[in-house]
């Protein structure tokens, strides 16, 4: 059993203020909620195993970041930094690749005032009619991201959007065009014998 710990009492009124603000605050990283909720809730009494059950961590968690309040104050709530190469792409050319898939693809068909089905610039003909991995990371490297197909899959992972297959058939703007109907049965029903 670990002996108790509590954290240590605020240094300034400011510092009592700023981490008692972060405990409440609704837009900040979940981490950092949690980390001035653990110092709130020790400075108002409570005990290492009562956060815990509070705040739904174990207990361990709870003593690692009162220990490292107490030593360094509320700079040293923030995270360590990690172990491994840094990424290579930033978060603005992250954004910009995702800002690409909800963008047309360049060599879409699109409808013309007209009603009929037409490209805005001609000289997209050859380029790709719908995004696909391989689409995407070459539209990324045209506009100057280095970016390869693995890359852009796992970024989209990331943002949780998934893949469908397009499927051209299943909507038209042709006025004649009838969705496709049932299946037909693929043989007679069975006949039932009578028994004599």
């Amino acid at each position: 059993m670990l002996p108790p710990l509590f954290a240590r009492p605020p240094a300034d009124p400011t510092e009592e203020r700023r981490i008692r603000r972060l405990a409440h605050a609704r837009h900040a990283p979940a981490s950092w909620l949690q980390r001035a909720r653990i110092v709130t809730l020790s400075w108002d009494g409570a005990q290492v195993g009562q956060i815990a059950a509070q705040l739904g961590c174990h207990q361990r968690t709870v003593y690692r970041w009162l220990h490292r309040f107490n030593t360094g104050g509320l700079d040293n709530l923030g995270d360590l930094p990690r172990a491994g190469r840094p990424r290579r792409l930033g978060e603005l050319e992250r954004g910009r690749v995702i800002a690409l898939v909800r963008s047309d693809p360049p060599g879409r068909l699109l409808r013309q005032p007209d009603r009929t089905l037409g490209l805005d610039q001609p000289e997209r003909a050859d380029q790709a009619a719908q995004w696909t991995l391989d689409a995407l990371a070459a539209a990324a490297q045209a506009e100057g991201i280095q970016v390869s197909r693995s890359q852009v899959r796992r970024i989209l992972q990331a943002e949780g959007v998934r893949w469908r297959t397009v499927r051209s058939w299943s909507r038209s703007g042709d006025k004649e065009f009838a969705p496709k109907a049932r299946r037909s049965s693929p043989s007679p029903p069975p006949r039932h014998r009578r028994r004599s």
